[in-house]
């Protein structure tokens, strides 16, 4: 019975830390990625060494694989609260709201204003680049300002050139944000 609740607990650390690592990798975090690659393994070492030590019986078996698909779960929940990265938000509204592009600015986002043609009319896309662990109160805000709003969100892999990440990585909650570009893509 020890060795079934040791095969348990250590499946509830290593799939966290799989899947951590699998997200490290593919953010480009190489030396979290190798720190939680060394753990991992050993880790997974000795629990399949409890597993196939002996008489590998149906039940260690059985809790290996539902420490499996338990530690997934916990693995993704440990991410999202993380939230490891930025995220590129695009939100498309009807008319241009100048209240809901000052207050973005003031609280600090990067904000690019885009007016484009729709089927029955002009229409705006603000595109927003945010760290992930502030885009739930960024939907908040584009909520109050624009209920009916239009959004969709990316994640984008790597960035290159501009001003918004430094800003972004020293950015206050109290700091407005100005000398934002405003750009034009209807044709007229």
């Amino acid at each position: 019975m020890n060795n079934i609740l040791m095969i348990l607990l250590l499946q509830l650390l290593y799939v966290p830390c799989f899947t951590l690592r699998t997200i490290f990798i593919v953010k480009q975090l190489r030396t979290q990625a190798t720190l939680l690659g060394a753990v991992e393994s050993l880790i997974y070492i000795f629990g399949l060494s409890l597993v196939f030590d002996g008489e590998q019986s149906f039940w260690s078996m059985l809790v290996y694989a539902i420490g499996f698909s338990i530690g997934i779960y916990i693995g993704t929940m440990v991410e999202e609260k993380l939230a490891i990265g930025y995220t590129c938000i695009q939100v498309n509204i009807p008319a241009l709201n100048q209240p809901l592009i000052d207050k973005l600015r003031e609280e600090g986002y990067g904000v690019t204003v885009f007016e484009g043609t729709g089927r029955d009319s002009i229409r705006y896309k603000l595109e927003i680049l945010t760290k992930r662990n502030q885009e739930e109160g960024l939907y908040e805000m584009i909520g109050e300002y624009q209920p009916n709003a239009f959004i969709i969100t990316y994640e984008p892999r790597k960035f290159k050139g501009g001003y918004l990440l430094k800003a972004m990585k020293r950015r206050k909650k109290t700091t407005p944000k100005k000398d934002v570009e405003i750009s034009s893509t209807s044709s007229k």
